[in-house]
């Protein structure tokens, strides 16, 4: 099997992240260092921000947004990183970090996540929920570069490899798959041009003005694992860290996150 090839990619290195962290909680002033860091799947990228906001608003407290792959969070927790609290987009990840006693518990369901069809706007490529214009592309040499989340550490890649192997797509797609570090970056490759289409989460696609970028379309949740969000309190998690973790379960956050395509979980 041939290697994905990769595009310029610009995150941190886990160690260069970590070590970033630590200065900046350092060179804090003591009320500054009482602001909750939190560490955000890629897919919220567009909506925490508006929920974060929104609990400012509400309640006179801040926090800090940091987003990467739920992977690459997991295992910096795991090396000691200090994050107050963690919205994963896979649900095992917690429970991993849970099992290993870093959390306060076993954390709680904030919303289910959907996947996405992205079709660069100059692209060939039909755009459709069962992948059949992919599937021509492929078969006709039309389609040269193809982006995903690296399924490596990112839970929408993994779903990602899971729908397209049962739609019997992934072996013919790996010769030209481009890996972004998580689901943000392989959404933008497609909403740059710069690979044919892509798969990434639904929720980057509801931001305003993509439509203009590229051709979305949902995709069947039916075709892979589900993909069930839950985040998770650090033990050193602040009062403002806790608050903050149940603002997000509350309808106001909720409406914000059911907007930008999440489904609400399921009454506790």
């Amino acid at each position: 099997m041939m290697r994905p090839r990769a595009l310029r990619t610009f995150h941190l290195l886990d160690r260069a992240w970590f070590l970033q962290v630590l200065l900046l909680l350092t060179i804090m002033s003591p009320v500054e260092a009482r602001v909750p860091v939190v560490a955000a799947a890629a897919d919220l990228q567009f909506a925490l921000p508006e929920v974060a906001s929104a609990f400012e608003r509400t309640t006179g407290k801040s926090v800090r947004l940091a987003f990467g792959s739920s992977g690459n969070f997991a295992r910096q927790i795991e090396q000691g990183a200090p994050f107050d609290l963690f919205l994963s987009a896979d649900e095992a990840l917690v429970q991993r970090l849970a099992q290993a006693g870093l959390t306060v518990d076993d954390g709680q369901i904030y919303a289910h996540g959907r996947l996405a069809l992205f079709v660069s706007a100059n692209s060939t490529v039909a755009a459709d929920a069962e992948l059949r214009g992919l599937a021509a592309s492929l078969e006709a040499g039309k389609l040269h570069r193809f982006a995903l989340p690296n399924p490596a550490h990112a839970p929408y890649g993994q779903r990602a490899e899971m729908l397209l192997r049962k739609k019997g797509l992934w072996e013919a797609l790996t010769p030209h798959l481009v890996l972004g570090e998580n689901a943000a970056q392989a959404a933008q490759f497609a909403l740059s041009g710069s690979v044919d289409a892509g798969i990434s989460a639904w929720s980057l696609a509801r931001a305003p003005g993509l439509d203009t970028k590229a051709r979305i379309v949902l995709l069947p949740a039916e075709d892979r694992a589900p993909l069930i969000q839950r985040m998770v309190l650090l033990k050193t998690a602040s009062r403002a860290a806790r608050r903050f973790h149940a603002y997000l379960l509350g309808p106001e956050a909720q409406a914000v996150l059911q907007r930008f395509g999440f489904e609400r979980p399921a009454p506790l």
